[in-house]
C-alpha cells in the first residue's frame, strides 16, 4: 500500500499538495479524555490548518446512549456534514491535536455511513506545524451539499455480537487499552467499571502501532506488533478499547495490513459494566 492513501491514511506533504483542490474538506476532530480539561473547540478556534472545519464526537453522536460517543443516528451524522459543507464527491482528509488519537474514529464512522474518499492525516497537526506548515483562526466558507449516506453494518459490534465471537473465535478480538488495563492491574478512567479484559481477546496498546512523532508505523512493522501480540492475522478482527476511541487506531492500523476489521462501539465501557459479562485478568 502506498504512503499516502487518500482511503486511509495521507502525509503532511500530500495534504499540501492537496490544500487548495476544490473538493478537498478537512476535519480537526481533536478529542481528549475528560480528566484532560481541554476546550478542544477553542484550541480549533484558535489555530487549525486552513480550511478545517470541527467536529465534536460527543457531539455527533447517539446523545440517547449512556455510553460515550456511540455512533450517531443516520439522519444526525448526515445534517451535522451537511451543515459543515461536507458531502458527495469530497475527498475528506480528519487530522488531531495528537499526531493520532480520536480522528481515527471519525475516519470509520465516514466508512460506516457508506464513504469511502476519507483518510487520516499521518502525524496530525503536530507534525503539520513542526514543518512549519500554515495554521489559521479564519473559519471556513461553508456551502451546503448533499450527501447520500448507506450504512455498512458490518463494521460495527453490539455487545450480544462480541460476546458470541468471544467464545466462538471466528474475529480475533483486539483491545487498545494499556496493559495495566487490559490485565486488570490498573484502574479504570470511568468510575463503576469491571478492571480486566473480555475473554480471549489480545493486547496491542495503541501507542506501540505510532513513532514518537505520533504517525503510524510502516506497515512490516505493524504486522510484527500484531503477531508478537498473538493476533491471528488471518481472520477479520474486532477492535475494542475504552470507549470507542482508540479502538479505531487499531482498525486504521489493521485496513493499512489489508485485514477486515469492526468496531465494538460499546468498548470497555459497556462491557465493564455489566455483572453477567465474563472478564478475564492477566495476560492474554
Amino acid at each position: 500500500m502506498p504512503e499516502s492513501d487518500p482511503k486511509t491514511l495521507v502525509s503532511t506533504a500530500w495534504l499540501a499538495d492537496n490544500l487548495k483542490a476544490p473538493e478537498l474538506r478537512l476535519i480537526d476532530a481533536s478529542w481528549y479524555m475528560p480528566a484532560d480539561k481541554r476546550d478542544c473547540r477553542a484550541e480549533y478556534e484558535r489555530e487549525h490548518i486552513p480550511g478545517a472545519r470541527f467536529v465534536d464526537i460527543d457531539e455527533v453522536a447517539d446523545l440517547r446512549s449512556d455510553l460515550p460517543h456511540m455512533l450517531p443516528p443516520v439522519e444526525k451524522f448526515m445534517s451535522r456534514m451537511r451543515a459543515l459543507g461536507i458531502g458527495d464527491g469530497h475527498q475528506v482528509v480528519v487530522y488531531d491535536t495528537s499526531g493520532i488519537f480520536s480522528a481515527p474514529r471519525v475516519w470509520w464512522m465516514f466508512k460506516y455511513f457508506g464513504q469511502d474518499n476519507v483518510a487520516v492525516l499521518d502525524g496530525g497537526l503536530p507534525k503539520w506545524k513542526s514543518e512549519g506548515r500554515p495554521v489559521t483562526d479564519i473559519p471556513p466558507v461553508i456551502r451546503d451539499r448533499h450527501m447520500v449516506v448507506e450504512t455498512r453494518p458490518e463494521l460495527v459490534r453490539d455487545v450480544t455480537q462480541v460476546a458470541a465471537s468471544s467464545k466462538l473465535g471466528d474475529y480475533v478480538i483486539i483491545d487498545a487499552r494499556s496493559a495495566g488495563r487490559f490485565k486488570g492491574e490498573e484502574p479504570e478512567p470511568r468510575p463503576g467499571l469491571a478492571s480486566g479484559h473480555i475473554p480471549n481477546s489480545r493486547n496491542v496498546p495503541f501507542p506501540e502501532v505510532l513513532n514518537p512523532d505520533g504517525t503510524l508505523k510502516p506497515i512490516e512493522a505493524l504486522r510484527r506488533i500484531f503477531e508478537n501480540a498473538g493476533v491471528d492475522l488471518s481472520k477479520p478482527a474486532i477492535t475494542t478499547c475504552g470507549s470507542g476511541a482508540s479502538a479505531a487506531i487499531l482498525g486504521l492500523a489493521l485496513t493499512r495490513l489489508g485485514v477486515p476489521f469492526s468496531l465494538y462501539d460499546g468498548s470497555w465501557a459497556e462491557w465493564g459494566m455489566y455483572g453477567d459479562l465474563k472478564v478475564a485478568t492477566g495476560e492474554a
